[in-house]
């Protein structure tokens, strides 16, 4: 289906209907019901990667809590027959203020990974933005895409050749801009993932973008051979060796027996280790990204309004208000907390986007009434991959994008333009 006029309607006519049979919905509506399910549905490593933040998951609850804080006040005797979720991003006209927030490793949640998302974000019409750490290249989730809008989430690695790489691949996919993670140049204190000892990309989860990018490939197979003594194998040991060469075999187009006798699997998973961030950047650096590349250019992470007025002197065409869905820093700012402040700041100059607490369509009304231009959805589309794959995530999105339009109309509004502070207690 499309998103069009009155889509919350049809949706919610579309469920009641095949509950007259008996029929309740595979995918949970309710955010509460539709995480306790995917929690079931998923392996204890890949829920804590996935639902897991910082530290004592303080950020976490304080961006969903946030959103309890800012009521929404409707107005009556308001025509609201005809209602749009349509907004513009970047000069294309988008269906709804949505787009799908770059998460990695969705091979976790699911097998099919990228591929299933790509399809839901395209029968929707509703913008991806593709994570350097997907589990599949960008070019085979352009591919399934089509002609649906894209972005790129780039990781400022430590080597500026894999940086380029990245960006030219991203532009010849069709990358409508390039959005630079900000808060990731270290790996947060996730206290889920270390309980469990486990760091995906160490297996070779999650590093498809490296393992079929040419100048890293080159990097690693120019790193010197490990000196450090062989610890004695364990059956973990050998399930993350597998792991490591049926990835590497699967990306770089060699065949899994080659890949099991080579040292090139583990070698780049070591590259990747060393080079996946860094900690030296500063605005200034941007200058450089943008001698790389035409396309527009976002940064994410971005909570204090002084970084807002940086990002904006330094050149950026937009920016992301998040946290890093409270995954990097524990006890840190809500992040629609932070999101007026640095819209202040913007004043309009370019656009605002936002994440970091979306659980619901109500919640992106909220985002929207606060000041952002659109708003990134995380989590609940993976609970919805995990659930039901490429049907699963169609199902939230359809379902946040139902609840928007209906909250709009109940509201007294009628376009997404009409979601204006004055609309909040």
């Amino acid at each position: 289906m499309s998103i069009g006029p009155g889509v919350g309607r049809t949706i919610q006519s579309r469920i009641y209907r095949a509950g007259v049979f008996g029929h309740r919905p595979g995918v949970p509506v309710e955010p509460s019901e539709l995480e306790a399910a995917a929690r079931r549905a998923m392996s204890k490593q890949a829920w804590a990667y996935v639902a897991g933040g910082a530290g004592q998951q303080r950020t976490v609850a304080a961006n969903t809590a946030a959103f309890a804080r800012h009521r929404i006040v409707p107005r009556m005797f308001v025509d609201v027959t005809t209602r749009s979720l349509e907004t513009t991003l970047l000069g294309r006209t988008i269906p709804a203020p949505l787009l799908l927030a770059p998460i990695g490793v969705l091979e976790m949640a699911h097998p099919d990974a990228e591929y299933a998302v790509a399809r839901a974000a395209r029968s929707l019409g509703i913008p991806m933005v593709i994570s350097t750490q997907g589990s599949v290249p960008m070019e085979d989730t352009a591919r399934t895409l089509g002609e649906s809008p894209r972005l790129y989430q780039l990781y400022w690695s430590s080597d500026e050749t894999v940086v380029r790489s990245f960006v030219e691949r991203a532009e010849a996919i069709g990358s409508d801009a390039i959005v630079v993670t900000l808060d990731t140049h270290l790996l947060g204190w996730r206290t889920r993932d270390l309980d469990l000892g486990y760091l995906p990309f160490a297996r070779a989860e999650g590093i498809a973008q490296y393992l079929s990018d040419p100048a890293f490939r080159e990097l690693a197979a120019t790193r010197p051979a490990s000196t450090e003594a062989t610890p004695r194998p364990t059956v973990a040991a050998v399930r993350a060796l597998l792991s490591m060469a049926r990835h590497h075999a699967r990306w770089t187009g060699g065949s899994f027996r080659e890949s099991l006798r080579s040292p090139l699997p583990r070698a780049s998973v070591e590259t990747f280790l060393d080079v996946f961030s860094r900690s030296d950047l500063t605005w200034a650096d941007l200058a450089r990204l943008r001698e790389m590349t035409s396309l527009p250019i976002l940064v994410k992470g971005v909570q204090h309004p002084d970084d807002a007025r940086l990002a904006i002197e330094h050149g950026v065409d937009g920016l992301v208000v998040s946290n890093h869905g409270g995954r990097q820093i524990d006890n840190a700012i809500a992040s629609l907390d932070a999101l007026p402040g640095v819209v202040a700041e913007v004043a309009g100059r370019v656009p605002v986007l936002f994440d970091s607490g979306v659980r619901s369509g109500a919640d992106v009304a909220v985002a929207v009434a606060l000041g952002a231009d659109a708003v990134l959805l995380g989590r609940p589309w993976v609970y919805g991959l995990a659930l039901a794959g490429e049907a699963g995530v169609r199902s939230v999105l359809e379902n946040v994008v139902a609840e928007l339009d209906l909250t709009m109309g109940l509201a007294g509004v009628g376009s997404v333009k009409g979601l204006t502070r004055d609309l909040l207690a």
